[in-house]
């Protein structure tokens, strides 16, 4: 079996791990109005790549080198995933970057309206504190390791960290962006939440201080180049397999690497982010780092 194809399979079962957890994520016995549950569902449970999910089990498990550590990572991996979720509603409304498809079904507030899209986007945001508890209650996850990873999702997902990469993107878009301007974009908006996501893992896990340190910057690093890669596909991808039309950023005058620094630096620029994201971890002594370095040369080639 091809490495490539093998590491597609485990991204593809933790996937389908993290899609049942999510399924029954909101208590079926909770009084919510049946629109608000259907519009969460409906972008939670649209698909996706589940990455940064997958980070968070993935790190739990390279640390202790025992999968074990995967069932006490899933609420935290579902927490990240409705961060996530519900950044790319509000990323999608008219106020934003005003977008029709996502994934390519119509985005939440096509199918919804504004409102409950933004209320939808609200209610995940809430919720993924409250799946940080449940790692606590159900999973003998200590107290310390539970509010460390609240401050840390407080900090990487709030003010300076993903919603001021947003907020940066936005205020870039009214003059000219720099190089400087862009990488503080993309590692915010980007960035923060994969490492968050490795972090968590690594805490779940037990990591020491120096693992820790590693796994947030091989996410800072690998974040980075998710994203410039991220900039190449909407220049060179497939529409089909994207989900989505490409040169959206051309024609809606967005700054980007290749914009900055032409494609074959852009292209070299993932090459070289990834190349130290794994630098990283091989020097963190982690029982089974593997599988995150099989990651990172995944999404290196990654088309879609």
């Amino acid at each position: 079996m091809k490495a490539s194809n093998s590491i597609k399979e485990y991204i593809a079962a933790q996937a389908e791990h993290i899609e049942a957890a999510l399924q029954c994520i909101v208590p079926s016995e909770w009084d919510v109005p049946p629109t608000l549950r259907e519009s969460m569902n409906y972008s939670t449970m649209a698909g996706g790549k589940r990455l940064r999910p997958v980070f968070v089990l993935t790190a739990a498990e390279a640390v202790t080198g025992d999968q074990s550590a995967v069932d006490a990572a899933t609420p935290i991996a579902c927490a990240v995933e409705l961060i996530h979720t519900y950044s790319l509603i509000h990323d999608d409304l008219p106020a934003m970057d005003d977008d029709d498809f996502r994934r390519g079904k119509p985005t939440n507030h096509k199918v919804y309206g504004e409102a409950i899209a933004i209320l939808a986007g609200d209610a995940l945001l809430t919720h993924a504190f409250y799946c940080v508890t449940m790692a606590a209650k159900q999973h003998q996850v200590s107290a310390e390791t539970a509010l460390s990873i609240v401050e840390d999702l407080s900090v990487l997902a709030g003010a300076p960290g993903m919603v001021g990469g947003q907020a940066a993107d936005i205020l870039g878009e009214q003059g000219v962006t720099t190089l400087a301007d862009l990488e503080y974009i993309h590692r915010h908006k980007t960035s923060d939440l994969i490492a968050f996501s490795l972090k968590a893992g690594g805490r779940i896990g037990g990591a020491n201080s120096a693992q820790l340190n590693a796994l947030e910057q091989y996410g800072r690093k690998l974040g980075l180049a998710f994203q410039i890669q991220d900039d190449i596909l909407d220049l060179i991808g497939d529409e089909q397999k994207l989900g989505k039309k490409i040169n959206s950023d051309v024609e809606q005058n967005k700054v980007t690497y290749p914009y900055l620094i032409g494609l074959d630096e852009s292209k070299a620029q993932v090459e070289r982010l990834t190349a130290e994201a794994k630098q990283l971890l091989l020097a963190a002594n982690l029982a089974q780092p593997e599988r995150l370095i099989q990651i990172a040369d995944f999404l290196m080639q990654r088309d879609h």
